[in-house]
């Protein structure tokens, strides 16, 4: 019966129905994957203590006054990745369909885009810029086709939308506020 239940508690959170158990786990890899991988770029590059260059770089650019203490980014990032792999891994587990493959394709777009965002690093803003207008487009567009394929998986991918579009915004005012700078050292 525990067994029975647990199954119906993974399939309602996965989307999983009719799905075998090496399908949900290839899924569950890919996803988790792909967004660890991006977190991974994205810890490399982040303005820390323990990576004193890049630290260095962001402590020395004008930051905007609406930028959130360091903290708040440790806080809503990991739940926002987890939301992210839950999302495509629903989006994974939906039948089979020219919606499913283009939401799949976008939400593997959104991945790379996070990545290149945060590789991208404070010594290129223009690119970073760039990079953060198109990962806000994409991510709009994920949830728009998403919502073709399983409205939950849309659903948990709304938060990010929302912050990835702070995020342009403090994004453009560090460009904005620096652009006069060397990009490159």
């Amino acid at each position: 019966m525990a067994n029975i239940s647990v199954r119906g508690a993974v399939d309602s959170l996965a989307n999983s129905r009719g799905r075998s158990a090496q399908h949900i786990l290839i899924g569950l890899g890919l996803t988790a994957g792909a967004v660890l991988a991006s977190a991974i770029i994205a810890r490399m590059n982040t303005p820390t203590e323990d990576h004193p260059e890049i630290y260095s770089d962001y402590e020395d650019l004008e930051q905007p006054k609406i930028t959130p203490p360091r903290p708040v980014f440790a806080m809503v990032w990991p739940p926002l990745f987890l939301s992210l792999t839950l999302s495509g891994l629903r989006i994974w587990n939906a039948p089979k369909s020219a919606a499913r493959t283009q939401a799949l394709a976008l939400w593997g777009f959104v991945q790379a885009l996070n990545a290149a965002w945060m590789a991208l690093g404070p010594r290129r803003p223009g690119g970073q810029l760039a990079t953060a207008t198109t990962a806000l487009g994409t991510a709009g567009a994920y949830v728009w086709r998403a919502r073709t394929v399983d409205p939950p998986a849309a659903s948990m991918v709304a938060p990010y939308v929302g912050w990835i579009g702070f995020a342009n915004v403090l994004t453009e005012e560090l460009w904005r506020k620096n652009r006069d700078r060397p990009t490159v050292h």
